[in-house]
């Protein structure tokens, strides 16, 4: 009987382990997030260039809500630019939203601080209402099956290995 009590024990302990060992360690500032469908839109660039969430289903999103007066989005926007160049964009798509600026407010910023990447508007503000951020910048990861799985508020260094080692294992 101890024997058999000993060995559940070891069995328990080797599947907790192991269970443990799928979901990667969270770097500072970022939050599992209870699996829940992310709310959809659809947006357009400053080109016209449509975006619309949900039809993004089957590969990782990031999902990152900025504003240019919002002094840790500017210092965030060139390291989601080398994230960018550094993950492929058949593994992670990266949607930057501007949270309800006009054309040239965003124009003149993208053209400063991060003239690769392109953003979408979010001119009425009703994605960042469905969304509900506690604050700018935001970011979300939202997985295959269109649920949000991690967030991080405020600005971070997603380039730097901390953070790029992390968004690499949970898009593996």
């Amino acid at each position: 009987m101890i024997k058999q009590v000993q060995l559940a024990i070891l069995l328990l302990i080797i599947t907790s382990t192991v269970v443990t060992a799928k979901e990667p360690a969270l770097p500072f500032g970022m939050r599992a997030y209870p699996a829940m469908p992310a709310p959809n839109f659809q947006l357009e660039t400053i080109d016209g260039e449509a975006v619309d969430l949900q039809a993004m289903q089957g590969k990782w999103v990031f999902v990152h809500f900025w504003a240019s007066w919002c002094g840790p989005c500017r210092k965030e926007m060139p390291a989601i630019e080398k994230l960018s160049q550094l993950i492929s964009e058949n593994k992670l798509s990266i949607v930057m939203v501007n949270v309800a600026e006009d054309e040239d407010t965003i124009f003149s910023f993208l053209g400063e601080v991060t003239p690769a990447l392109d953003s979408y508007m979010d001119k009425d503000g009703q994605a960042i209402e469905a969304w509900k951020p506690r604050g700018l910048p935001a970011t979300y990861l939202v997985d295959p099956n269109g649920n949000i799985r991690y967030q991080a508020l405020g600005g971070r260094e997603w380039h730097q290995p901390e953070y790029l080692n992390f968004i690499k294992r949970v898009i593996e």
